[in-house]
């Protein structure tokens, strides 16, 4: 993505472009992988040496508040970031905390059709997410 679309996603959403929020939401975005809040700020203080890991907080929680990121707990309850704001389901490495998107329109429209079926009572569901946990394979073996 590009500057002026992360630029643009700001505006969007009423709030002000800066360069905080610009560098904050490209790492997200460029390093694609989860990130932790040290692992955003590990990546842009080569550009940013003098932010803080407050500001690099506070931060987060205005792109989260403003469905710009989601975060992301792992297992070992560890709070992540995903810049992919369109419905997934996540892989979870329990050996190596890695996290993976997992996009399956068909596991979807299942999990839609059964909680419509089943519906709990007093209660609106406005999005599944799975949690999919397991161990990455060396190829060739299950």
């Amino acid at each position: 993505m590009k500057i002026e679309e992360i630029s643009n996603k700001l505006i969007e959403k009423g709030l002000r472009v800066t360069p905080q929020r610009m560098a904050i939401l490209e790492a997200i975005i460029k390093l694609n992988n989860h990130p932790t809040a040290e692992n955003i700020i590990e990546y842009i203080r080569k550009n940013h040496p003098h932010i803080s890991l407050a500001t690099v907080y506070k931060v987060l929680d205005a792109l989260v508040e403003n469905s710009l990121i989601k975060k992301v707990k792992t297992e070992k309850d560890i709070m992540r970031y995903d810049a992919l704001m369109e419905s997934h389901h996540h892989i979870y490495c329990s050996d190596s905390d890695r996290i993976e998107d997992y996009q399956d329109n068909e596991l979807n429209e299942l999990l839609k059709k059964y909680f419509d079926k089943k519906e709990i009572p007093n209660f609106k569901i406005e999005d599944l997410k799975l949690h999919i946990i397991g161990r990455f394979l060396k190829t060739g073996k299950k």
